[in-house]
């Protein structure tokens, strides 16, 4: 079938726009959360404590075992049956945080186990407290380690934000949806949608190279 170049051109400019003022924000919003949620968690993962452990436990393995569209359409469709009504961008955003809470939390565990004891028994030597060795010297040294997965993580996360379309949040493919909706050429909308994340993920994935390159100088061999 002829390609409608008339429409790519035309829809072209309401993609971008979505990707702008959908996509990346509710990207970059939600995976900022679920990085702060995601160390607590994996803070609880490590404690001592058998409660705080569990309770961290359980909720890894609730994420990581539903799928996310599903978690999505209960806060979304279940929790106003409980009288807890949201809107569609918020409850995109808690959705997705949530999901990276349970994905990166492990990501950020194994980072942290990876440094060596010693490291904590040096902050130890020069006075400082677990919670000061942590941040100043465990940490730091966690963060080179997991920026791999967590870079991967993020770019998964640009691909599921497409899920917001069915809670009727305005982004990339809901706006491919609504033009491939009045102008019966799904195939050419949708396709023109891939082609566009694809551009995103492929300057993520570019970014993501540069970056480990650049920590891995920090890195003794």
């Amino acid at each position: 079938m002829p390609v409608n170049w008339d429409l790519v051109w035309s829809s072209f400019g309401p993609l971008i726009t979505g990707a702008i003022t959908g996509t990346i924000p509710l990207t970059l919003a939600s995976f900022a959360l679920g990085l702060m949620l995601a160390l607590v968690v994996a803070l609880m993962r490590l404690s001592r404590n058998a409660v705080v452990s569990g309770a961290a436990r359980f909720y890894v393995s609730v994420i990581r075992g539903t799928p996310l569209l599903v978690q999505l359409f209960v806060i979304f469709y279940g929790l106003p049956s409980l009288g807890v009504k949201l809107d569609p961008w918020p409850s995109a955003i808690i959705a997705f945080s949530l999901n990276v809470g349970g994905y990166a939390a492990e990501v950020i565990r194994a980072a942290i186990l990876s440094v060596p004891k010693g490291q904590w028994e040096a902050g130890h030597t020069i006075g400082m407290s677990r919670a000061q060795s942590l941040i100043r010297i465990i940490l730091p040294q966690a963060a080179r380690v997991s920026v791999p997965p967590l870079s991967n993580t993020f770019i998964s996360l640009v691909k599921d934000t497409s899920l917001a379309s069915l809670i009727l949040v305005t982004e990339l493919f809901r706006n491919a949806q609504q033009i491939a909706a009045f102008s019966q050429e799904f195939m050419v909308l949708y396709l023109e949608a891939a082609l566009v994340y694809w551009v995103i993920c492929l300057v993520l994935s570019t970014g993501q190279s540069a970056l480990e390159k650049r920590l891995d100088r920090y890195v003794a061999h």
